[in-house]
């Protein structure tokens, strides 16, 4: 089922996540309007320029979200408490709120907390597509095809609201999946979470060497491949370390083994053991591979 044109959609964090989103949706004529609140003026400047939203405010004011079909939050993790609670007093009953961040307990509790009675209209989901680049100009077309988006629902649900969601990210081309909020942020802290924390820390030993520099004069692909997302906005992902601070500790426990185990083979010159140790992790990258 095609989803219902909309009339407003009220953007909250005009940038790669949101702005690709609602650039598909603009392009397939399934919203009228676009509003765009953004903390940063010049980065609303660019948007409407690109035509990725059709008016632009600094300040959420009542119109803004009253006049609002859907509200969709793409800010940082930590502040989705403040915004759900400035814009409590202005939503209609039947708008629909939702949020595309990485931790979903985080913002179930969010809802929860500042949202009590429209809790049913709140939707957490979370897309699996992004860029080290961000800002309106970071916005692009057909960013979610063939991607993974993942809502989350909870007891309250309207499925009206989560079908509605889901169906307009079907619309521009994602994949719908369904899990809990815990299971969710463990799975994501071991797949996306912590593999941004091993890039920075890496970035970081090079940083703190007292040849870091010469080191860099040198580094190639590998080093390019492999840091990456360290590039990713530092702000961002101080909040969804915390979000998930709970999973990444243990995992990261378990990485220190790793490399724990890694030191011991080396300690004992166990080259039989570490070709194996390699092969077995070539394999399953590789068998990951060849099913995407």
């Amino acid at each position: 089922m095609n989803p219902p044109i909309l009339n407003q959609i009220t953007l909250i964090g005009v940038g790669l996540i949101g702005g690709s989103f609602v650039l598909d949706l603009k392009r397939l004529g399934l919203v009228r309007h676009v509003t765009g609140i953004d903390v940063n003026e010049s980065n609303l400047e660019r948007a409407l320029e690109r035509k990725v939203i059709d008016s632009a405010a600094v300040g959420i004011r009542t119109e803004h979200i009253a006049e609002a079909d859907l509200v969709l939050i793409a800010t940082p993790v930590s502040t989705l408490g403040d915004i759900c609670r400035t814009i409590a007093p202005f939503l209609r009953p039947d708008t629909v709120v939702s949020d595309v961040g990485s931790t979903k307990q985080s913002a179930l509790a969010a809802f929860t907390q500042h949202l009590p009675q429209h809790l049913p209209q709140c939707v957490a989901a979370h897309p699996i597509a992004g860029s080290d680049r961000s800002g309106a100009l970071a916005a692009q077309f057909g960013l979610y095809q063939d991607k993974k988006l993942i809502l989350c629902p909870h007891e309250t649900q309207n499925p009206e609201a989560e079908a509605l969601v889901g169906r307009l990210w079907q619309a521009v081309g994602a994949q719908i999946f369904r899990m809990s909020a815990q299971e969710h942020d463990a799975v994501f802290a071991a797949v996306s979470h912590l593999p941004h924390i091993l890039a920075f820390a890496y970035v970081h030993q090079i940083l703190d060497h007292a040849d870091g520099a010469t080191y860099l004069d040198f580094a190639a692909t590998g080093f390019r491949d492999f840091t990456r997302i360290a590039s990713s906005h530092p702000a961002i992902w101080t909040d969804i370390c915390f979000a998930n601070r709970d999973s990444l500790l243990k995992l990261l426990e378990g990485q220190q083994r790793q490399l724990e185990k890694i030191a011991g083979l080396l300690r004992n010159g166990d080259s039989d053991g570490l070709y194996r140790y390699f092969a077995e992790a070539k394999q399953t990258r590789d068998d990951w591979l060849e099913r995407q």
